[in-house]
This record gives structure tokens, C-alpha cells and sequence, in this order.
């Protein structure tokens, strides 16, 4: 028997079976977790306080082993709003979206893909870097626009379909924020979620952060997809210089509330503020 044969025990095997079946996972959520499994595998009294991050990573360490052949891989990232560090179960090699069409219609990943662009191109600007959509913003992408057909048709882009019902869009949000892919806050935002932002990471900054530095749009020539200059995590919410905001912080109809603060009111941040809300968030009320 190899060592590494040794060090794999039932207790990592219940611990695999279980984070497979969540996805995601926190410490907190993982304290008790390992308690019991050390309860019921090793025989002896362990509460959920003293099970310690190191033995999280033991954990984690010994199932990346196990599971890479497989290309899947136990990646972590902190939570942009709680900063608890949450770890995901991805898959390392494959398009995570052809991923998601083993178990979604063409016309669902269609329209998820639609739902994106919303998110980091039109709900992401210079002006109003939100990188989110509410529920009917994005019940209103169900169908294809008579563009996409007919780049459909020209063969630049392939599977737009006849689209989605309303009730079945709204049905799809539902499952991506079940899934784990969206979270949706209490404002009624839909945003991409930690284990998203680890397992889609390659993907969005490919398709979004391809920039035209001739392109004279400030909209068209901004990367799309942000990412912190120290840790390198996508960021998609965030306070920047304590007066402007990255995510639906930084939509109109939340600066207007009062709830963003000016930081001395400059001209650009007023400018920021006076746009047009039926651009971004005609649908708020």
C-alpha cells in the first residue's frame, strides 16, 4: 500500500462524498460537517470547536489528489459581500458552459448566455459598472433579438433558437441561483455567485476583455471584467475611493436614494448620477 493510499481514509471519502453533493462550502459549514465525520469514522468525541481551517485544508488537500485526474479541482475565493473564504468543486479543463449543457436546453443556454452579455455589456458601463440584472431585465432577454437571428443566420453565432417563455425564463433564474451559479440579493439582483466567479473566470475574461484600444467608446476600449491588482479575483461588487461603487451599489436608482455617498460632490460624480435611469433600471419601480 503507497503512503498516499495510507493518508486516504473513510473519513476523506465521506468528506469528498459530501462537498460533492454541496458544491460550495465555508468553514463555518464545514466545522460540523468534519465533526461528525470524525464522530462516526475515527470513534471519538470531536465538537464543531475544535475542528480549525487547518484541518479544512487537509481535507481539501488530500481530495485534489484524488480528484484531478478527473480535471476537477477544489478552488477557493473570498465572498465579495461577507468575505468568508467559500470553496467550489470545479471542473479545471472543460468550457463550463458546454458543461452546463449536459443538463440544460440550447434554447436555456442561449438564453443564459444573453443574460450574461446583459451583466458585463449593457448593465456594465464607464458610467455604471452594476455587472448584475434584476428579475425583469432579464425575463425580458427570453427571446432572441431580431439581431441575434440574424447573426444566427449568417452562421457568427450559433444556437439562438426560438427562445424561452417568460414563465420559463423566470424558472431557469430560479435553477442558476439553485445550482449555485447566480446569487440573488435583497434587492432583487441577480449576480454571478463565488463558485461562478472561480469556474467561469477564463471564460468571461476571454469573451468580455477582448478591448479595442482604437475603438473611440470608452464603454468599448473599458475591460469588462475587473480584477483586483493585489489577490487577482474578479471583482463584480466592490467600494472604490469610498464614493464610487462597483455592482448594483452602482445603479442609478440606488445613487439617487441617497444611499451612495458623494465624496464631496464633484461635477463627475454628479454627472455620474444625473443619466438617464431608464437606460439601466427603467424597470425598478
Amino acid at each position: 500500500m503507497s503512503e498516499d493510499d495510507e493518508q486516504w481514509n473513510d473519513c476523506n471519502r465521506a468528506f469528498l462524498q459530501a462537498f460533492m453533493a454541496r458544491s460550495t462550502l465555508t468553514l463555518e459549514e464545514a466545522k460540523p460537517l468534519l465533526a461528525a465525520i470524525q464522530i462516526a469514522y475515527e470513534r471519538k468525541e470531536t465538537l464543531v470547536e475544535d475542528i480549525i481551517e487547518a484541518d479544512l485544508n487537509s481535507h481539501i488537500a488530500a481530495a485534489n489528489t484524488r480528484i484531478s485526474p478527473f480535471d476537477l479541482e477544489i478552488r477557493s475565493t473570498f465572498h465579495q459581500t461577507t468575505r468568508k473564504r467559500v470553496y467550489a468543486l470545479v471542473n479545471s479543463t472543460s468550457d463550463p458552459i458546454i458543461q452546463l449543457a449536459t443538463v440544460h436546453t440550447a434554447d436555456e443556454i442561449s438564453f443564459l448566455k444573453r443574460v450574461l452579455d446583459a451583466m458585463f455589456e449593457t448593465y456594465n458601463t464607464s458610467r455604471h459598472e452594476i455587472m448584475a440584472i434584476t428579475s425583469m431585465q432579464a425575463v425580458r432577454l427570453a427571446k432572441p433579438s431580431d439581431n441575434d437571428r440574424r447573426e444566427t443566420q449568417d452562421g457568427a453565432q450559433g444556437g439562438a433558437g426560438q427562445g424561452l417563455k417568460m414563465f420559463e425564463a423566470e424558472k431557469m433564474l430560479k435553477t442558476l441561483v439553485d445550482e449555485g451559479w447566480f446569487e440573488k440579493s435583497k434587492r432583487g439582483y441577480y449576480s454571478l455567485s463565488p463558485r461562478a466567479l472561480i469556474e467561469l473566470r477564463g471564460w468571461l475574461i476571454e469573451t468580455y476583455n477582448d478591448v479595442d484600444e482604437d475603438d473611440e467608446d470608452d464603454d468599448e476600449r473599458m475591460p469588462r471584467i475587473k480584477q483586483c491588482a493585489a489577490c487577482k479575483e474578479i471583482v463584480t461588487m466592490t467600494e472604490w475611493m469610498g464614493n464610487d461603487f462597483v455592482g448594483e451599489r452602482a445603479a442609478p436608482s440606488t445613487q439617487k436614494s441617497g444611499k451612495r455617498r458623494s465624496g464631496g460632490g464633484s461635477n463627475a460624480n454628479r454627472s455620474r448620477i444625473n443619466v438617464d435611469e431608464t437606460e439601466v433600471l427603467d424597470d425598478e419601480e
